[in-house]
């Protein structure tokens, strides 16, 4: 690593204090991603900003009929609440798949969704469910947040403090994983509430994204047959070592179907 300055604050006032006072300052959850990057010095920023000491950004929360988590809520709780289990289970069962218990522990939603990674499984949920990113600033759509490959709608100043799912009638989050790391070559939220799909894909592509053109299938028939005759145009795939364009748009299908079988 490179030398940095190593803050850990008790509010996101102080939070936001200290981001806005330093050169190039980077705010820190469980530290899953920024940790490794910067002991492969791929980042240097000057200084850390530890949120892990924010109370107020840790707790899961039921109101009518929304399931709200704070951004510092580890996936392990998240995958360990009754209430979520109950409310959102296909959200619980997600996180309770991410990483290995050593991640599931330290890696909060928070960070998780405010790094983006393409790979990573959290944002596919909240593009399905229409969740609401709320920060110290705004309330942000979900199908506005994610805007890039590790790049979201926050300003450097601006932090996450939950995330609101709405409850839906159905809802199941299907993956093909690399073994190794656990993230998703190929990740399919499907949630269906009424008459109504919504479908988040993650991995496919360098930014979660919505699956309109499954959602349309699904909206006039909410069946795994009716994903057949979807068209995945291949040539936004992602493609790598891990799985080719064409295999990821074969998984996208895949996976859909899995999913929707899984809603039954």
């Amino acid at each position: 690593m490179y030398e940095f300055s190593y803050k850990k604050v008790s509010s996101v006032e102080d939070a936001v204090a200290a981001m806005q006072s330093a050169d190039d300052g980077k705010f820190v959850a469980g530290g899953q991603t920024m940790l490794p990057t910067m002991k492969h010095r791929l980042a240097s920023p000057s200084d850390l900003i530890d949120l892990g000491g924010i109370g107020a950004l840790n707790g899961i929360s039921i109101d009518d009929d929304t399931v709200t988590i704070g951004a510092m809520t580890t996936h392990a709780s998240v995958a360990a609440s009754s209430e979520v289990q109950v409310a959102i289970p296909a959200l619980a069962k997600l996180a309770g798949n991410i990483g290995d218990p050593a991640v599931r522990n330290r890696g909060t939603i928070g960070g998780s969704i405010a790094n983006n990674d393409p790979a990573a499984d959290y944002p596919a949920a909240v593009i399905a469910l229409g969740a609401t990113v709320k920060t110290n600033k705004r309330e942000i759509p979900g199908d506005e947040f994610f805007t890039g490959m590790f790049e979201t709608a926050l300003a450097e100043d601006e932090v996450i403090t939950a995330v609101s799912f709405p409850m839906v009638d159905k809802a199941a989050y299907m993956k093909f994983e690399n073994p190794a790391s656990r993230y998703a070559i190929v990740g399919v939220f499907v949630a269906k509430s009424g008459d109504s799909v919504r479908v988040g894909i993650t991995g496919a592509t360098p930014c979660a994204h919505r699956g309109m053109r499954l959602e349309a299938a699904l909206n006039g028939n909410f069946s795994a047959a009716a994903v057949e005759g979807v068209k995945i145009p291949v040539e936004k795939m992602n493609s790598d070592i891990h799985a080719s364009a064409e295999y990821r748009a074969h998984l996208v299908k895949v996976m859909t179907r899995r999913a929707v079988e899984a809603c039954s």
